[in-house]
């Protein structure tokens, strides 16, 4: 619910706020009111105190008003909302007027003496008031948020409309108008969801969002071609069923959109995320240690039946046929050990229950420690199962052979070939599927959990589509339509593996307790505020078309984000300033990567280029230290060294060259957003080369090092040093760190903020 913070009273207006946006709306008049509740009830009423009361009081009301006028105006453009809306405006106004009457401090003496209520005086009025202010203005923006997801229905619904009609064409020219109608609907609903999900506040409702997106995304190029498919071949069975597939994974995308919005289902209750076994063995775990606490908090049955359950949820791990026996067996014996540790708990915990302990005993602690350590273990061997089967499978697809297999036979006609590859297409899909599954148990956060069931589903559908798709190429070889339609969805199940990879990568960190490196370094400018030279340069988003055309590039780029941070991990020394560097550069990467997905903190293309600037300097940091490195190398590794880096110098300057230089006009801006791109590419591509180069080679250096301490070992030390602490709080950069931004963002008024 909307309860206000504050320590002063229980501000709860009774509305449920979803979204970040009203929530840090609200942050700042919280405090001023805090200010103003929480105060001493003997407070000296010093000149100062009166004049900073009064202040605090003044800048709520002209705020209060200001606002109110802002609601009204809202209030006066949706009819449906104007009354409801005009009552919390009044509320609000008259709570504001009231709180300026009570700050009115300028002359407390007569104020008093006239029986004049005040703030010091009057304490229950001032919180009345408060609650009343809270309650009215929480429902202002709760009731202008009701107007953006009316917004969202209103767009879905349209979007639906011209479904149906896609659905029914008969003729090219038909479609082909309708079409392009369907294409505006759907960039106007792209815009309105991705805002929504940057801002909802639940990490679960982002990532069911995001999950939602990506399907309407994908299955937009699928809607084309397998509509154009079937309007050329009207009477292929294969081809109807391919369509038919795709209108209804686009309905069902879109009923998820709204769901999330209005917060309800279709079906009425909201359906439960099934229990992973890696938030099973942290509630088992929190369970048990409570028992430091309190020998009586939780049954010993309770305990025991929830170790089985777990126990039970490990079978979709041993009774897989893709598992290999010593890992079957390695699981069954960690299970084995956990119930055996968990019965010798069971036995010391009622024998302190017996001996009316009040805590546990030494004996109940050593059996604590062990029962948490073995279901720890067993948690780190189902990952290692899970994410050893995920990173096989993906070198396995990585070369698309039956799928270039597929596409072969069905340009030749070979319809006995391709229903024999449609059935090894088959059993990847199963392995790929149940690996998702397991991924699922292990990922460790909730919205990774939605993300590895959405990978489940894609896989599940794309499969019989693809083999459909196929079918009809084989029906039809010489059709132009029917391979373009089969290369779409090709297209969509490799874009799928790679979504795999990036999401393996997620759950390790997550595993590894990485989670959020990502964010640590991106750089945030808000325009006009903190970049002088960015003033005049407008901000502008791309549009679905633009952004479906930069999506390939910017997956190239996230693939080598990947492939830099799989090269760090290989490096002894994690502190190393290059590898402190080089994790900079990826994470402003990736960031860069986000945005060509319409997700992420960047949100503009005037954030893109200043990310990308941040980028370049990082870079040139990175040959200083490179030059650096190459002073104790030998003639042949200083020349490699020193020539890659002159690569690396070129692709940085050539991308602060490319982000500094201004632009005016949208194919221009998309222009550069592509150059930015594809240099921070390029950039990626030599750190990707050098990494394994540089550690091979400090290595080296460090091995034909003498004990004693020589000219060149003292060097090396020099060398090997860690990053400044004010290197890596951005104090030696020209970027915003996240801190900065949100001390930026807390100092901004409640009514900017909105």
């Amino acid at each position: 619910m909307a309860s206000s913070p504050c320590g002063g009273g229980n501000f709860d207006c009774g509305l449920q706020i979803q979204t970040r946006s009203v929530e840090q709306t609200l942050i700042p008049l919280v405090s001023q009111i805090t200010t103003l509740i929480n105060h001493k009830d003997k407070l000296k009423k010093t000149e100062k105190t009166l004049r900073a009361v009064q202040r605090v009081g003044q800048a709520v009301s002209v705020a209060v008003g200001r606002f109110v006028a802002v609601g009204e105006a809202i209030a006066a453009e949706n009819e449906d909302l104007r009354d409801e809306m005009g009552l919390a405006c009044f509320e609000a106004r008259r709570a504001g007027t009231a709180i300026a009457q009570l700050t009115d401090v300028s002359g407390l003496e007569q104020c008093e003496g006239d029986g004049r209520s005040t703030v010091f005086s009057d304490r229950t009025g001032m919180v009345k008031a408060a609650r009343m202010l809270l309650s009215s203005v929480t429902k202002v923006l709760v009731l202008a948020d009701c107007i953006v997801i009316k917004q969202i229905i209103s767009s879905r619904n349209k979007v639906l409309v011209t479904l149906e009609q896609l659905e029914r064409v008969s003729t090219f020219q038909e479609f082909v108008q309708i079409f392009s109608q369907f294409g505006n609907e759907m960039v106007e609903f792209a815009h309105l969801t991705g805002d929504r999900q940057n801002d909802l506040k639940d990490e679960k409702k982002r990532a069911r969002m995001a999950a939602a997106r990506a399907v309407l995304e994908k299955c937009t190029m699928m809607l084309l071609t397998a509509s154009k498919t079937c309007l050329r071949h009207p009477d292929c069975e294969s081809a109807r069923i391919n369509k038919e597939a795709v209108f209804q994974r686009m309905r069902l995308a879109l009923e998820q959109v709204i769901e999330i919005v209005t917060d309800t289902r279709s079906g009425g209750e909201a359906k439960a995320l099934p229990v992973s076994i890696y938030a099973g063995i942290k509630d088992f775990k929190v369970k048990v240690e409570c028992l430091r606490d309190s020998l009586y908090c939780v049954s010993c049955e309770a305990v025991a039946a929830q170790l089985e359950a777990l126990v039970e949820k490990t079978e979709d791990f041993t009774d897989s046929a893709y598992t290999r026996h010593e890992q079957r067996e390695t699981i069954i014996q960690l299970c084995q050990i956990t119930r055996q540790e968990t019965k010798q708990l069971i036995n010391t915990w009622r024998h302190a229950q017996s001996l009316k302990a009040k805590e546990a005993t030494d004996e109940m602690e050593l059996s604590i420690l062990k029962t948490c350590q073995s279901v720890s273990d067993l948690r780190r061997e189902l990952h290692r199962v899970a994410v050893g089967r995920a990173t096989e499978l993906l070198k396995l697809h990585s070369d698309h052979l039956v799928l270039q297999a597929l596409k072969a036979s069905g340009g030749d006609g070979n319809l006995e070939a391709v229903a024999d590859y449609a059935g090894t297409l088959t059993e990847h899909k199963e392995q790929l599927v149940e690996t998702c599954r397991l991924l699922c148990h292990v990922s460790g956060t909730e919205p990774l959990e939605i993300t590895c069931i959405h990978a489940e589903e894609t896989f599940r559908v794309i499969g019989p589509q693809i083999i459909s798709a196929a079918q009809t190429l084989a029906l039809h070889p010489t059709s132009k339509i029917a391979k373009e339609n089969l290369d779409v969805f090709c297209e969509a199940w490799e874009s799928q593996l790679c979504d795999m990879a990036i999401l393996l990568k997620e759950i390790n960190d997550v595993f590894e307790g990485r989670r959020g490196d990502k964010k640590t370094y991106l750089s945030l400018p808000r325009p006009g505020k903190h970049s002088v030279s960015l003033k005049t340069v407008k901000a502008a988003k791309l549009d679905a078309e633009e952004q479906t055309s930069i999506a390939k590039l910017g997956l190239e780029l996230c693939l080598l984000t990947s492939d830099v941070d799989s090269e760090v991990e290989r490096w002894d020394e994690q502190d190393h300033q290059m590898v402190r560097l080089c994790q900079i550069t990826s994470s402003m990467a990736y960031s860069m990567y986000l945005f060509t997905r319409g997700e992420g903190l960047l949100k503009t293309t005037l954030d893109l280029f200043h990310q990308a600037e941040v980028l370049s300097d990082q870079g040139l940091q990175l040959c200083h230290i490179l030059h650096s490195l190459s002073t104790q190398l030998l003639d042949e590794d200083r020349i490699l060294v020193l020539s890659e880096t002159e690569k690396l110098s070129d692709a940085c300057q050539q991308l602060q060259v490319c982000a500094k230089t201004p632009v005016q006009g949208k194919s221009a801006i998309f222009q550069k957003v592509d150059s930015s791109i594809q240099n921070a590419k390029d950039i990626l591509t030599v750190v990707v080369y050098l990494l394994p180069i540089c550690n091979k080679l400090i290595r080296k250096c460090k091995s034909e090092c003498s004990c004693v301490a020589s000219p060149q070992h003292r060097r090396e030390k020099r060398l090997n040093t860690t990053v400044s602490g004010e290197t890596l709080n951005g104090k030696g950069s020209n970027g915003f760190g996240v801190k900065s931004l949100e001390q930026h963002m807390a100092s901004l008024s409640f009514l900017e903020s909105k």
